[in-house]
């Protein structure tokens, strides 16, 4: 069943997007809600894992993958509409793949994603439900608001030139605190990754602690 939630969510991207670019704007008025159900499913993948006792190796995989494809895929669909700055989809890739690299590795020794972090700080700002929850709804919140008012220029031109620039603003502010959060929340799996593989000094590492984070 959380595998299913996992691949309706990656199909449900589809149609997001052909609206985002073919639809009409009324029909564009569609796109925010759908992408709140979109990253809603994403959090209810993994509840529904640890209630059924869904865990494997593969869902790990799945999970993360499919994550990592919808968040590029709306940022790139984004930087190609001109919503957000082509540098954003750019960063969101290269943090992605360096970070993904270095979990796959992790999960093909038998770890998981999250569990994969040794230090108590690395643990709270990746693998911490405050951390992902924060992080997710942030995500999730600045896709929807982007989405939101891509359709008003066409729907409510004069309503739009007077509240353009305030909008403007709060979006940029939006795009950058999911900069700030994707850099800070990538930093500790390549630090703990360079320190483990003996690039960097050994940090100190708090073992035989649960982290509470389940593999599927």
């Amino acid at each position: 069943m959380a595998n299913l939630i996992t691949l309706v969510r990656f199909v449900l991207l589809f149609p997001l997007i052909v609206m985002a670019y073919v639809a009409p704007p009324e029909w564009q008025l569609i796109d925010a809600p759908l992408l709140i159900l979109i990253m809603a499913l994403d959090g209810l993948d993994g509840y529904v894992a640890r209630k059924r006792d869904e865990a494997t190796v593969f869902g790990s995989i799945f999970d993360v993958a499919i994550d990592r494809v919808v968040e590029i895929v709306l940022w790139v669909v984004l930087a190609d509409l001109d919503l957000v700055p082509v540098w954003v989809a750019i960063l969101f890739i290269v943090r992605g793949s360096i970070v993904d690299s270095i979990r796959y590795a992790a999960i093909s020794k038998g770890e998981t994603a999250f569990g994969m972090m040794r230090t108590s700080w690395g643990r709270f700002i990746v693998a911490g439900p405050f951390m992902r929850a924060f992080y997710g709804v942030l995500k999730a919140g600045t896709f929807a608001w982007i989405f939101f008012f891509q359709p008003f220029p066409a729907l409510w031109p004069g309503p739009w030139a007077a509240w353009a620039g305030t909008i403007g603003v709060l979006t940029d502010i939006l795009i950058y605190l999911c900069v700030a959060i994707c850099l800070v929340r990538g930093a500790p799996v390549i630090i703990e990754f360079m320190a483990k593989e003996g690039i960097v000094g050994k940090m100190g590492e708090d073992e035989g602690i649960d982290d509470g984070v389940h593999i599927r």
